[in-house]
């Protein structure tokens, strides 16, 4: 009951974009009765997966935060921004788990009604380092909440520049899959 907790990442599928790394699995009794209770502040990549849930309450938080109720595929249901203390969201139809979030979630990561998401631990062990150059690193994706890096900070890279790039193993549950760069 009071061992480690457990943390998720959560993907947007559909939009290809994070709302957030480090999650909390409140599944227990207690840990849904507390959930954001005594908090004055969530970190912009953590929040709360309240696991049964169809409702919420926000009395004596201190802080807003935005909802997002999944059914038990992991798509939305219903999204809600902003939500300020001392309200009530009423059971919603096909709700059965609820991720509180930080404020501004929904909007940098573009989720809305209908979207698939992905929800699974993480481990990543970085296995080896490879050197490429500026130009190719200016292709890789760099994306959080629907947020890239502009084009004009990937220019201002010199073109003498070296860039590094960690290979990693990443487990996804119980399978591993191996993460490489191809540089052409």
């Amino acid at each position: 009951m009071f061992g480690k907790s457990r943390e998720v990442f959560v993907y947007n599928e559909t939009k290809g974009t994070f709302l957030a790394f480090k999650v909390r699995v409140a599944d227990s009794i207690l840990g849904r009765l507390i959930g954001l209770l005594g908090k004055r502040s969530l970190k912009p990549d953590a929040g709360v997966w309240i696991v049964p849930a169809n409702a919420i309450h926000t009395f004596g938080m201190l802080f807003s935060f935005d909802v997002v109720m999944v059914d038990k595929n992991f798509r939305v249901v219903s999204v809600t921004e902003m939500l300020k203390p001392f309200h009530l969201i009423l059971p919603k139809r096909h709700a059965e788990s609820v991720f509180e979030l930080p404020a501004h979630t929904i909007f940098r990561s573009r989720t809305e009604v209908g979207d698939q998401l992905l929800i699974d631990r993480y481990e990543a062990v970085p296995t080896a380092a490879k050197k490429v150059d500026s130009e190719t690193a200016a292709k890789v994706p760099l994306r959080f909440a629907g947020a890239s890096l502009p084009d004009r900070a990937r220019q201002e890279t010199p073109d003498s520049a070296q860039v590094v790039l960690p290979e990693a193993s990443i487990e996804f549950g119980s399978s591993v899959r191996k993460e490489t760069e191809t540089v052409q």
